[in-house]
């Protein structure tokens, strides 16, 4: 029996495709240098189709799937997309070239996901999932938003943000793994564009819906001063792992 699925991200769908940051082009490009071929990959816990978008130059076919159709609803026309979970995939046996997790696994149920991973994964198939921890700016800025991580909205981390703290690292992982160099990835943002990526944190949600009250307003007002005007760097660390299908 699957265990029961969480759903941390449907209340606040439109923000989160607004604010979650994009990945680069050319990590699909490595994922596509690995995959034995480019017929078809599905990206899962795929929300608003972030992921799936960066996969679909590099295949014939890009799926996206989710439990939330108010995520996927917030997906751009024309990706083509599945309400599923990631357990039990309406997927024929030895179809897909690639399958992709951004930011998700530590949602999953592992073992009948990796059985379904097997079991629609072509012959030497890849599986790449990956997760990004606290953005880093410059150390005043790290130091408050850590701050906030921790102590403001800490208590409402749900259990499996731990997974994310260790960069999966702490989850089993049977496919045989491909190497790569270290992952970090870049954007340029102004101030509001950054509290509205925090705003979209899980533990921020729970903190909004126990108080009533928004701890983003204080953070603005902390964060002003020391972002100055206009855009900053913001650099996360990826933590990445991809295998190949054991046959």
């Amino acid at each position: 029996m699957l265990k029961p699925a969480a759903d941390h991200f449907s209340g606040h769908s439109q923000a989160y495709q607004q604010y979650r940051p994009h990945y680069p082009d050319w990590l699909f490009a490595q994922f596509a240098r690995w995959a034995p071929g480019d017929d078809l990959a599905l990206d899962l816990g795929s929300g608003g189709g972030q992921a799936a978008l960066g996969l679909m130059p590099h295949f014939r076919q890009v799926l996206a799937g989710d439990l939330s159709l108010a995520q996927l609803a917030t997906a751009p026309a024309g990706l083509a997309r599945v309400a599923c979970r990631s357990e039990a995939l309406p997927i024929a046996n030895g179809q897909v070239d690639l399958i992709t997790v951004a930011q998700a696994l530590h949602w999953f149920d592992l073992p009948p996901f990796y059985r379904e991973v097997q079991r629609v994964l072509k012959p030497g198939g890849v599986l790449a999932v990956w997760c990004y921890e606290l953005a880093q700016v410059d150390p005043a800025i790290d130091a408050q938003v850590a701050h906030f991580y921790r102590q403001v909205v800490g208590p409402f981390w749900p259990p499996e943000r731990r997974h994310v703290e260790q960069g999966y690292r702490d989850l089993p992982f049977p496919f045989a793994p491909l190497a790569h160099d270290p992952i970090r990835f870049t954007v340029r943002w102004p101030l509001a564009r950054f509290l509205g990526y925090l705003g979209t944190w899980s533990a921020t949600q729970g903190y909004l819906r126990h108080h009533r009250q928004d701890p983003i307003v204080p953070l603005r007002r902390t964060l002003a001063p020391l972002w100055g005007e206009g855009e900053r760097e913001v650099h996360w660390p990826l933590s990445l792992r991809a295998g190949r299908r054991i046959d």
